[in-house]
């Protein structure tokens, strides 16, 4: 399935108008079918679809780990793509108790929930973690995730994660119309790759949301790093979680909005 079409548009720059074509990033439904019975319909782009697969099940805990999915098809069908996914019994079991329906928007991440409750539902903290970042790690890492937007860099419409660790620079990112949907496909690559989310940050080109920091805590990454701002209930469930939120990363700097400890400032002054 192709990530993006050319679009004819007509381009307006101080003042003077010019007619060409423009990359657009592609979207599609996209099916998540457990053992036959379709779980989540979201917009996604077409591409990286068994992380995505894998993530969204691990973040959303459909499963605790790779194991638990016995078989995993990618089925193009007139509307969209479905993800077939077959589980173990024992998992199979576990989803007859907790089904739901979701139908989202790029947009979204907490679409079709049961529950205010479960929209909020506690996470289980990343633990103690090693990590320790200085504030060019900072900025590289960062850096690092907008050279590997080669989709971004065509169309100007999609976002991206990344997972960043500081002896290594970045080792993997993926991209997509739906911020949450590049998370879930950084977290699938991730297990897929065997990679241990406690020696790294994850990097997003997004802001930090509730569900975001979720994610990030399923996976166990000690630190989240972002482009954009974090919410007031995004904080305070990092701060619950141990998990580091740098945000608002710029050339000239960014902002630590908890567990500061495992940001080393260097030279910086602390003023009040």
């Amino acid at each position: 399935m192709r990530r993006m079409v050319s679009t004819p548009c007509l381009t307006v720059r101080s003042g003077a108008a010019h007619r060409g074509m423009r990359a657009l990033p592609e979207e599609m439904p996209v099916a998540v079918v457990y053992n036959g019975s379709t779980h989540a319909v979201m917009m996604a782009t077409p591409d990286d679809l068994e992380d995505f697969a894998l993530g969204f099940s691990l973040s959303e805990h459909v499963i605790d780990s790779p194991a638990q999915i016995e078989r995993l098809e990618i089925v193009e069908q007139e509307a969209g793509i479905e993800l077939r996914l077959w589980l173990t019994e024992e998992r199979a079991q576990a989803m007859v108790s907790r089904r739901r329906m979701m139908a989202g928007p790029v947009g979204c991440g907490l679409c079709g929930i049961d529950s205010l409750e479960e929209a909020l539902r506690p996470i289980t903290p990343v633990g103690d973690s090693a990590l320790r970042l200085c504030a060019t790690d900072i900025g590289r890492a960062a850096e690092a995730l907008r050279a590997a937007q080669p989709l971004h860099d065509q169309t100007r419409g999609v976002h991206a994660a990344g997972f960043f660790v500081p002896e290594q620079g970045l080792l993997l990112a993926r991209e997509d119309v739906g911020r949450h949907n590049a998370l879930d496909k950084l977290i699938g690559a991730m297990a897929q790759s065997g990679l241990d989310a406690r020696r790294g940050a994850i990097v997003l080109t997004s802001r930090v949301s509730v569900e975001m920091v979720q994610k990030c805590a399923v996976a166990g990454a000690p630190v989240l790093i972002a482009a954009s701002a974090p919410t007031a209930h995004a904080v305070r469930l990092a701060e619950g979680a141990g998990i580091t939120v740098v945000a608002l990363v710029r050339d000239d700097g960014f902002s630590v909005f908890t567990h500061q400890t495992r940001i080393e400032i260097g030279g910086a002054k602390d003023v009040a």
